[in-house]
């Protein structure tokens, strides 16, 4: 932390709504079951501007055009609020109110774009700091900002780090405002952005539940009391970055399809059971008996009839298990793996959600961490984030980025994060998994044969 200075702290605020303002958004169970959860933290990495103008005036120009973008995003400059009903029960809800989001300006100019980039692991003494709010859980949006903004300036390049409420906003929308933006940062004032607006309407659950919610917990249990235990992982454990180039995503795509005699097995399917077969035969202590359970976040508005729109702001992700014994998995090869998670996330249909929504309104709840979702005698992966999210289209005006790296928050043993590579059609895993795994699946030729070396 020594190395990076924090030269200030500051509030950007939306300058004007264009008449489009709602003043209260509800959450819905989709947005209050990770309540107790922590931010979702991300950031770009990124070359200096070789023009010396660019970068005097970088700081000014990034809070300019995130306040311009907060004219478009402009819930993310609200907090949550709450209202305790007679009944006993809260409705929570996000209040536009404008009180801003948070831009630190900060400094670390002994760090290098090498010390980031060309390190076997993720160097999280320096990552870790160059995204806001650590250890901010998502219930504390009702006093923190439920958005907070880092720009770092580097050695030789800038990091610009991400933390944004998790009941506020899933990979979709943070993505959705990232890629706003940036176009907004890039284009001036006077540019008409391409990107689509954001929409905050609930009306899409009209006829499946009614808003607002209205939850049978007490202020103190949502708000102060029952902490939030931090699932860290041990200190043995490391995040590592896979890059899977186009070529190797596609063979393996097609091994996979080939091996079960079918089309539909995606690119990513067969990622995904390339990593947890490498990961399981990596990890010798496993018992062929074992249960081995793969945790896929997966986005909802297209799973619905009809459809939610692409741009809905909101966290409409739901959990799909796939399970397996260890000997199973590494039993039936790749084909068998990638068909076997391919058969449940396309086994959840809009019924499946609707009866999700209906189910929770019966009984609310919400997740306190991974430990009351994953049996004590399992092994798990936790999957999170998108391929196709545009993580590498982000041009603030001086250039592509050349890496995204996530912050503390998803520092969990097992925990997997996918985005697109650089490279179209590629795809890069961020791992968070014990060393002594790591090691092992290095010396794996099977695993190591589909990754960029």
């Amino acid at each position: 932390m020594s190395q990076i200075r924090h030269l200030s702290t500051s509030t950007v605020r939306p300058t004007s709504h264009n008449g489009q303002l709602a003043q209260r958004i509800e959450l819905t169970p989709w947005e209050f079951r990770p309540i107790k959860l922590e931010y979702n933290q991300n950031g770009l990495l990124f070359h200096k501007s070789a023009d010396e103008q660019v970068n005097k005036s970088l700081i000014q120009h990034l809070k300019s055009s995130l306040s311009r973008t907060l004219n478009i995003f402009y819930p993310l400059a609200g907090r949550l609020a709450v209202t305790e009903n007679e009944n006993n029960t809260l409705c929570i809800f996000i209040d536009c109110n404008d009180a801003g989001v948070q831009f630190v300006h900060a400094a670390a100019d002994s760090v290098t774009l090498a010390d980031i980039l060309d390190s076997v692991y993720i160097p999280e003494d320096i990552v870790f700091n160059l995204i806001p709010m650590n250890e901010a859980r998502n219930c504390d949006g009702i006093s923190k900002p439920l958005l907070a903004v880092q720009v770092t300036e580097l050695a030789d390049g800038i990091f610009i780090g991400c933390s944004i409420n998790h009941s506020v906003a899933d990979g979709t929308s943070y993505w959705h405002f990232f890629n706003t933006w940036s176009e907004i940062s890039r284009s001036g004032s006077d540019h008409k952005i391409s990107q689509t607006p954001p929409v905050f309407d609930r009306h899409f659950f009209d006829g499946v539940i009614d808003l607002p919610l209205q939850i049978p917990f007490s202020y103190s249990e949502i708000f102060a009391g029952n902490p939030y235990i931090n699932e860290a992982s041990s200190d043995t454990s490391r995040i590592q970055v896979f890059h899977f180039p186009t070529e190797k995503v596609a063979q393996l795509k097609e091994k996979a399809n080939a091996e079960m005699g079918t089309n539909n097995i995606s690119s990513l399917q067969a990622l995904m059971a390339h990593l947890w077969r490498a990961t399981v035969r990596s990890a010798h202590d496993f018992n062929p008996d074992q249960e081995v359970i793969y945790f896929l976040m997966t986005d909802v508005r297209k799973r619905l009839k009809p459809p939610f729109p692409e741009e809905y702001l909101g966290n409409p992700v739901q959990l799909i298990v796939v399970k397996s014994t260890a000997g199973e998995l590494l039993q039936n090869g790749l084909g068998w793996a990638a068909f076997h998670i391919h058969k449940m996330i396309a086994s959840y249909t809009s019924d499946h959600v609707k009866k999700y929504l209906e189910d929770f309104v019966k009984t609310p709840n919400y997740i306190s961490g991974m430990k009351n979702i994953k049996p004590a005698t399992s092994a798990a992966l936790f999957t999170g984030g998108s391929q196709r999210f545009n993580v590498y289209g982000n041009d603030f005006g001086w250039g592509r980025p050349l890496a995204v790296r996530n912050g503390a928050s998803t520092k969990k043993d097992g925990r997997l994060i996918v985005y697109p590579g650089a490279d179209e059609g590629s795809i890069e895993f961020q791992a968070c998994l014990p060393t002594e795994t790591l090691n092992a699946m290095a010396k794996d030729a099977e695993f190591m044969e589909a990754l960029l070396t």
